[in-house]
């Protein structure tokens, strides 16, 4: 029953934290918008069926009943057709009539004399102010996440404590991983070294890191070593031998080498048979840009393989094959993951609280990328409208031609329709996959 209501718990953190990073992303839209005068009729977080609202001035506030998104309602998105200033003239054609529908949509809400608060009339570096203010948010949220992260909690590094034992020599090339009768003891275990032990020395030379002792014992196949440990704050000294261990080959990075014909290289060294136990160490401030660029850059990847990634999702749920842990998932999918690291026995709390910030801080990073796609109905559409707007009024402007005025984004309302077909297909997919074939978080 404890299980169950920690899966609960994990799985509400994150929904609160999603309700919460999608609010602001509407408020980075909507203080700039209110700023520079547009009208702003509605804010909603969700969308379906409103559960309860208010009004404030001009603008009804409120949250619908699927809390999967939001918005902000501004009067004047599209401008009307040249020679038509409330978008109502009749057209014929399915193309034309999606453009009329949403430019008189656009309209509807302007009333007498407000027309010069409508959105498509702001110069166009305020747009883009107004359509980057909800991204901006969620980096924000996620730069926040990232720093509490590293300079509150730290990142895992490998300390000087023992985390786990072997209690078997199995090679790198070995098919199984656990020991079975007959298998060479491991030389810790036998030497009576616990998980929790931590290595003072090694010969009489002070372990200041995971790295100097593993060099030492890799060094040190067939002969004994005097080993210090300190357990419950009392120091005792071990003897024990390194048996000669054939395990892969590594580069400075910790990347396995392989042959051009993709044998693994392998070596022979000492073996211990202990595993470092992590640790978070606190990291400088100076550490959570580069963090966040790099999560970016993870993110960017995952969208520009998307196609690739999707197929592969789909192997998976309709196949026998395994989820890419660093593949898409949906929010249903980072839910699950939420309530299971919640509800992991064993695991200190402080790291489960890691965990669910570190899925939040990726979450905000996800959401800020994906907004920024130069796609209606996504923010980065109608940034990558008013910039092209910009381009074309400068160089009439550079050529002395006539002001072309602003650029009709209500023609690509086909392209918006398929682009939200597309995601919905996606998010569906993913929905399903994170059902029956979750990813697995260990």
């Amino acid at each position: 029953m404890e299980t169950v209501l920690l899966f609960i718990l994990g799985v509400l953190i994150v929904l609160v934290g999603l309700a919460l990073s999608i609010g602001l992303h509407e408020i980075g839209h909507l203080v700039p918008a209110k700023l520079f005068g547009v009208k702003v009729t509605q804010y909603m977080i969700g969308f379906g069926k409103t559960l309860f609202s208010f009004r404030r001035g001009e603008t009804q506030y409120g949250v619908k009943a699927l809390p999967l998104g939001g918005y902000i309602s501004m009067i004047g998105m599209f401008p009307p057709a040249k020679g038509d200033e409330h978008g109502r003239n009749a057209t014929t054609g399915f193309m034309q009539s999606m453009a009329q529908d949403a430019r008189v949509a656009s309209m509807e809400t302007v009333a007498v004399g407000e027309e010069q608060r409508s959105f498509y009339k702001l110069a166009v570096w305020k747009r883009i102010i107004v359509m980057f203010g909800g991204p901006f948010m969620n980096l924000l949220i996620g730069v926040l996440l990232f720093g509490v992260l590293l300079m509150g909690f730290g990142t895992p590094q490998a300390s000087t404590t023992v985390g786990s034992v072997s209690q078997c020599v199995l090679p790198s090339t070995s098919a199984r991983q656990t020991c079975e009768p007959g298998d060479p003891s491991g030389p810790a275990a036998g030497a009576g070294i616990q998980p929790g032990d931590k290595i003072v020395s090694i010969d009489g030379t002070t372990i200041a890191s995971w790295n100097q002792s593993t060099s030492i014992i890799r060094t040190s196949a067939d002969r004994t070593l005097s080993i210090v440990i300190e357990r419950d704050g009392v120091k005792r000294t071990v003897a024990v031998t390194p048996k000669t261990n054939t395990v892969a080959k590594t580069d400075a990075n910790g990347v396995v080498l392989k042959d051009a014909d993709g044998t693994v290289q392998t070596q022979s060294v000492g073996f211990l048979g202990i595993g470092t136990e992590q640790q978070l160490v606190p990291q400088p401030v100076t550490s959570v840009l580069p963090a966040v660029g790099a999560q970016v850059g993870a993110v960017t990847g995952v969208i520009i393989n998307l196609p690739q990634r999707l197929v592969d999702v789909w192997n998976a749920a309709f196949g026998p094959g395994e989820r890419d842990p660093n593949g898409p998932m949906s929010i249903v999918g980072v839910g699950r993951v939420a309530g299971e690291v919640t509800a992991l026995n064993g695991v200190p709390v402080v790291d489960k609280v890691y965990s669910i910030l570190g899925l939040l801080a990726s979450l905000n990073i996800a959401l800020f990328v994906f907004n920024l796609i130069p796609l209606l109905p996504l923010d980065g559409g109608h940034i990558a409208g008013a910039l092209w707007e910009g381009i074309r009024r400068t160089f009439a402007k550079l050529f002395k031609r006539r002001d072309p005025g602003p650029v009709d984004m209500a023609k690509l309302m086909p392209l918006t329709m398929a682009v939200v077909v597309v995601l919905g297909g996606m998010s569906l997919l993913l929905v399903y996959a994170d059902i029956v074939k979750p990813v697995a978080i260990g």
